[in-house]
């Protein structure tokens, strides 16, 4: 098995993963999967305040992991990369197996 060898591929699977590595963004992460959606709307599925799931959702952003953009007064949101969807599904295949 063929681990990550270049140094700016490690760098950026660790940045993810740290990214990742909260109930609240993981859970905001499963949420979005492949849509895009409201803040509001993540607040309404995650349970938490409006307030702390945006602050959550700014450290997505930043980490590149995120991307939202204006639609009049909504902030909608959805996964940047392909490869963080990837990385979601093989968490969700590997620790949450169906009965």
């Amino acid at each position: 098995m063929e681990l990550l060898e270049e140094e700016k591929d490690i760098n950026k699977a660790t940045r993810a993963l740290k990214a990742m590595a909260h109930p609240l963004r993981l859970k905001i992460l499963c949420v979005l999967r492949d849509n895009e959606m409201a803040v509001l709307e993540i607040v309404k599925y995650v349970g938490s305040s409006q307030s702390n799931i945006s602050q959550h959702i700014d450290i997505l952003r930043t980490k590149n992991i995120l991307e939202s953009r204006r639609d009049g007064n909504k902030i909608l949101c959805k996964i940047k990369d392909v490869k963080i969807l990837k990385l979601v599904a093989s968490m969700k295949e590997v620790f949450c197996p169906e009965k």
